[in-house]
């Protein structure tokens, strides 16, 4: 209760523009409180003798989880009580530190905004913990409000422009495809953090009711991620092509991409194989290619182009061992469009064949 009436006492005294702001920041909002807060722990560290030297784990720690944080978007409950824990501690040091007195003016500044910072932060974490209790309550789990108004602006797909959905999580959420596939009717239907349970949710909304003639799936890793069963993970992926094939459909599966921990020495957040375990993606992978060629669909090798001779995301391929970045985009964009293409022009014949009345 103390610590409650403490923090609503220190809001209280903040300036009008932080008062006025909404408890929960945006995600650039979010970062640029991070980032500053990162700054001023570092600026202010110097201000006392020994302070630099004891609070420099703490400064490193915070550094880092703003780095992390920038990679997620800013929107993190973990990472951001990371960053809130050094914070706190490292004010605490700071007050238990003899410092010259009287105080040179700019570092008190800096305290002062420091501190204000701290509240700052402290009210968004309250508010994104509320947030994300929320969501847990939400009936919209899968998030089918996400694409719902780009989904009634979508005009019916054209004759001789077959639509293709990409179906996945935020490798699919970050790829803009109208610059790798200028000309076809590509629809992006990628949400981030997203695993197969919910992108089957999304199944009638996000891909049957804009009648594609095919749906690329890339989806998995979150799962791995959050330690879900491979066995639940191949269940989903097989009612997503069944409820494909049951609206006249052809699903294509993509492999899931390799990760790495080539990046960990900039940020310790990107040892990437401890979450997702290489030989648990090289098991739903080797499921994915016995499920598609039982099934007489096209699986899309991602993996093998992406994977060093290790088995190993290529290090110059992403920034984080997790995703892609261009350069691994550029990499991912033919091999999707050469199984596409092989896709549409399987199904060619048929359609000739009834046309004519040959079958």
């Amino acid at each position: 209760m103390r610590r409650f009436l403490c923090l609503c006492a220190a809001s209280a005294a903040l300036t009008p523009a932080f008062a006025q702001q909404r408890p929960l920041l945006s995600g650039p909002q979010a970062l640029e409180q991070f980032e500053r807060a990162a700054q001023l722990m570092e600026s202010t560290s110097a201000s006392a003798p020994g302070l630099a030297r004891a609070a420099a784990p703490l400064v490193e720690n915070a550094r880092q989880a703003a780095l992390t944080l920038r990679t997620l978007g800013g929107q993190n409950a973990p990472l951001t009580y990371a960053l809130l824990t050094n914070l706190r501690a490292y004010l605490a040091l700071a007050d238990a530190v003899p410092k010259p007195f009287p105080l040179p003016e700019e570092s008190a500044r800096q305290f002062s905004e420091l501190r204000e910072r701290l509240v700052r932060i402290e009210t968004h974490f309250t508010a994104l913990l509320e947030q994300r209790e929320a969501q847990l309550r939400n009936p919209d789990r899968d998030n089918l409000r996400r694409y719902a108004e780009a989904n009634a602006k979508l005009p019916p797909p054209q004759a001789d422009r077959p639509r293709v959905v990409f179906l996945g999580d935020s490798i699919t959420d970050g790829w803009r495809l109208n610059e790798y596939f200028p000309e076809r009717d590509f629809v992006n239907r990628g949400i981030g953090g997203q695993i197969t349970g919910e992108m089957l949710g999304r199944m009638m909304a996000d891909v049957v009711a804009l009648q594609p003639t095919l749906v690329l799936v890339l989806a998995g890793t979150n799962d791995i991620g959050r330690g879900i069963a491979v066995e639940t993970i191949q269940n989903n992926l097989t009612m997503i092509a069944e409820l494909a094939e049951a609206h006249k459909m052809k699903p294509l599966f993509a492999t899931l991409l390799p990760v790495s921990d080539y990046h960990q020495d900039r940020n310790p957040q990107f040892e990437q194989s401890k979450r997702r375990p290489p030989a648990t993606i090289r098991e739903l992978n080797t499921w994915l290619a016995g499920f598609c060629r039982r099934r007489g669909y096209l699986c899309v090798d991602y993996f093998s182009a992406l994977a060093d001779s290790a088995g190993f995301l290529k290090a110059e391929l992403s920034d984080d061992g997790l995703h892609p970045n261009s350069s691994g985009y550029r990499i991912m964009a033919p091999i999707a469009l050469a199984a596409i293409d092989q896709a549409l022009a399987a199904m060619q014949p048929k359609a000739r064949k009834k046309r004519f009345g040959l079958f």
